[in-house]
C-alpha cells in the first residue's frame, strides 16, 4: 500500500441524526458511512422518500478511499446556500466515505443567502460533533503461533497491546498450534514482537508477513 496510513481521510461508524430549528425553519440532519456514490444516492432517495412532505432535501457526500469522489445538491435552495457550505463541512472534518442529507421544512421566514450558508453548514457540524469517528489506517498482517497450553496468556497480551497501540486483533484458528492474527502499523510492529519476545523468552516469534491492508480503527 504506497498511501501512508496518516494521509487517508477518516469515516464515522455509524448513521447519526440531529435536529437544528433556526427562524422557524426546522432543520433535520442525517449523517451515514457509506461505502461508494451508489451508497450515498440511496441514502439521499430514501430521506426525500422518507420526508416527502418537506421542501428541501440537501446534500453532500464524499466517497473513496483518499476523499477524491465528491458532489453536493442544493435541491431547490438558491445556488451554492446549502450542498457546497455541507460539502466544505466534510471537507475540514477530513472525512470519506460519508453523506450528509439535510431535510428542511421551511417556517415561514426567509432566511437570506448568508442565513442559509449559516443553517446548513451548523446543521452538519453539529451532527458530526455527536458522530463516532473511526480512522482509517494501513496495517501489516503480524502473526503469532504459540502452544495451546500458553493460548490464553498470549491472548491477554494481544488484546491489551491492541487496545493501546492503534492495532487491531485478527482471527485466532486452533491447529497444530495457536495462531494468532494482528494488524499493526510498520512503525508499532517492533514493539510487539519484543513484547512477544519476552512474554515467551525467546521461544515465540511475532512474524510480520508483508501483507497490508487498509482498516477502520475506531477512536
Amino acid at each position: 500500500m504506497s498511501v501512508p496510513s496518516r494521509l487517508l481521510p477518516a469515516t464515522i461508524a455509524a448513521p447519526v441524526e440531529h435536529e437544528l430549528v433556526i427562524r422557524k425553519s426546522r432543520f433535520l440532519t442525517v449523517v451515514a458511512p457509506v461505502g461508494s456514490s451508489e451508497e450515498a444516492d440511496a441514502v439521499i432517495a430514501a430521506a426525500k422518500k422518507r420526508h416527502w412532505d418537506a421542501r428541501h432535501n440537501c446534500s453532500a457526500q464524499v466517497t473513496g478511499l483518499l476523499g477524491d469522489r465528491a458532489r453536493s445538491s442544493d435541491d431547490g435552495e438558491p445556488s451554492g446556500t446549502a450542498g457546497v457550505p455541507m460539502l466544505e463541512v466534510l471537507r475540514r472534518r477530513e472525512l470519506t466515505d460519508v453523506v450528509a442529507v439535510v431535510t428542511r421544512w421551511f417556517g415561514g421566514i426567509k432566511l437570506g443567502a448568508g442565513g442559509l450558508v449559516r443553517a446548513y453548514s451548523s446543521a452538519v457540524s453539529e451532527t458530526l460533533d455527536v458522530a463516532a469517528l473511526v480512522d482509517r489506517r494501513v496495517l501489516q498482517q503480524v502473526r503469532i503461533a504459540a502452544e495451546h497450553a500458553d493460548a490464553g496468556r498470549f491472548d491477554n497480551l494481544l488484546r491489551d497491546w491492541v487496545s493501546r497501540s492503534g492495532a487491531v486483533l485478527g482471527e485466532t484458528s486452533y491447529g497444530a498450534a495457536a495462531e494468532f492474527e494482528v494488524w499493526a502499523s510498520a512503525e508499532a510492529v517492533a514493539g510487539l514482537q519484543g513484547e512477544v519476545a519476552t512474554l515467551s523468552a525467546g521461544a515465540v516469534s511475532a512474524v510480520a508477513t508483508g501483507a497490508e491492508r487498509v482498516i477502520d480503527v475506531p477512536r
